[in-house]
């Protein structure tokens, strides 16, 4: 048991039998009544962002979450399977609970999986991957100063978009959280 003063982003709280991930928090003192904690909350299972108030001082139950390092090894055709790095355990993860991370994960990277009383709850990724480029269009000569941008697919077989310039066996950075290019890696 915790208060809601012990809260912190990334804590996980175990609310009426759901378990929720603090996205993130604000202690509040009006000048007027008594101070709360506003919060917003994700559920780990279905996704789902709720905005929840709790009265500051008031007990909240965390859950025990066991975030591992994994190592993400192949995706056999129905599965996803990841290998501990510790123990060399390996466990596989359904396409719905991989999610979006399938569009920045490539083979033998690692990762973080959060467990909870063994069961999978997510995936964490770095906040940004490095992938090349697998097919784009030729940037158009005198275009560059536009600052426009052009569709390329990535190794993972994700979509981005990315400056004209950029061709074929780029390397680029790319933000896990919003898909976002965010610069050409230098070799």
């Amino acid at each position: 048991m915790a208060t809601t003063n012990d809260l912190k982003n990334g804590v996980v709280l175990n609310i009426e039998g759901q378990l929720w991930q603090v996205l993130e928090f604000q202690h509040v003192k009006p000048g007027k009544g008594p101070a709360f904690v506003r919060t917003k909350l994700k559920n780990v299972l279905s996704g789902k962002i709720i905005d929840k108030t709790f009265n500051a001082g008031t007990k909240v139950e965390t859950a025990n979450v066991d975030r591992r390092d994994m190592q993400y090894l192949y995706n056999d055709g129905t599965d996803y399977v990841f290998m501990d790095a510790k123990d060399y355990d390996q466990v596989s993860i359904s396409p719905e609970l991989v999610g979006d991370a399938a569009n920045f994960m490539l083979e033998n990277q690692l990762v973080q999986l959060a467990f909870h009383d063994g069961t999978p709850l997510y995936i964490e990724l770095p906040p940004s991957v490095e992938l090349t480029i697998a097919t784009t269009e030729p940037g158009l000569q005198g275009d560059r100063s536009t600052g426009g941008s052009k569709p390329a697919t990535l190794e993972t077989g994700y979509e981005i978009q990315v400056p004209l310039f950029l061709e074929e066996g780029t390397k680029v950075k790319v933000d896990t959280r919003s898909g976002d290019y965010l610069g050409r890696v230098k070799e």
